[in-house]
C-alpha cells in the first residue's frame, strides 16, 4: 500500500502551518516549525510571492497532507464530492472527516492520524463488530468503531484511554470510554472542522 515515508516535519514547514502529524511533539518545544519557520530546501528561506495557481495548489497540498491521503485518493474524493448534492468543497472535507483513520484520531485513540492509520492497518479496531484493516473506510451514521480485544490490554491502549476524556470529540461522534468505542450519531458539518481550510481554493484549482 502506497504511503509517504519521508520526514513529516518537512511537510509542516513546507505548508507553513502545523499539520499535527506527530501528536504531542507538535505542541512541544521540539516542533520543527517553531524552531525553523521556513520551507525546507536550499532556497526555503527566500521570500517568494506566489501566483494564483500557487496559492490554490498549496491549499490542496495542505488539505491532502493534513488528512494523510495521496494524490490519486484525493482526486477520487474530490470527484465523489462533486457528484454529491451540495457545495463541492464542503462535501470534500466531510468525506475526509469520515475516513476511519480520522475517526480513530477524533475519538482520542491515537495521537495523530498517522498513528491511527497504523493501528487500523494492524487490525486493532472493528466497525459494527467486524474487524477491519482499511484506514480509508468511510463511516456512516449509526456505525460503531470499537477497540479490538487484542489491543485493549496493551500499555499503549491504556495510555490512550486515560487521555481519552481530555480530548474533545466532535459532536457527530458519541464516545464511550468504558467500551473504548465511538458511535457516528450524525454527519459531520463544516463547523465541526476546526482547521483553517479554504476549500474554495481547491474547487477553483480542479475547475481549471
Amino acid at each position: 500500500m502506497a504511503r509517504y515515508t519521508g520526514p513529516v516535519c518537512r511537510l509542516c514547514r513546507r505548508e507553513g502551518t502545523k499539520l499535527f502529524l506527530k501528536g504531542d511533539r507538535c505542541t512541544s518545544g521540539k516542533c520543527a516549525l517553531d524552531r525553523r519557520n521556513t520551507a525546507p530546501g536550499q532556497h526555503g528561506a527566500a521570500n517568494k510571492k506566489m501566483k494564483e495557481y500557487g496559492v490554490q495548489f498549496r491549499e490542496k497540498q495542505k488539505t491532502r497532507r493534513y488528512y494523510g491521503v495521496l494524490e490519486k485518493q484525493f482526486v477520487n474524493y474530490y470527484e465523489e464530492a462533486e457528484r454529491t448534492q451540495g457545495m463541492t468543497g464542503e462535501n470534500l472535507l466531510k468525506l475526509l472527516e469520515r475516513r476511519l483513520d480520522n475517526v480513530v484520531y477524533r475519538m482520542g485513540m491515537a495521537e495523530s492520524r498517522n498513528e491511527a492509520r497504523q493501528l487500523v492497518l494492524h487490525e486493532h479496531f472493528s466497525v459494527n463488530g467486524k474487524k477491519v484493516n482499511v484506514p480509508s473506510i468511510i463511516v456512516r451514521v449509526g456505525d460503531v468503531v470499537k477497540v479490538m480485544d487484542n489491543f485493549r490490554n496493551s500499555p499503549k491502549c491504556k495510555a490512550l484511554a486515560e487521555a481519552m476524556p481530555a480530548k474533545i470529540a466532535p459532536k457527530w461522534l458519541e464516545t464511550d470510554k468504558e467500551n473504548l468505542s465511538a458511535k457516528v450519531v450524525a454527519m459531520p458539518e463544516r463547523d465541526d472542522i476546526d482547521f483553517p481550510f479554504n476549500e474554495q481554493l481547491i474547487v477553483e484549482l480542479y475547475s481549471k
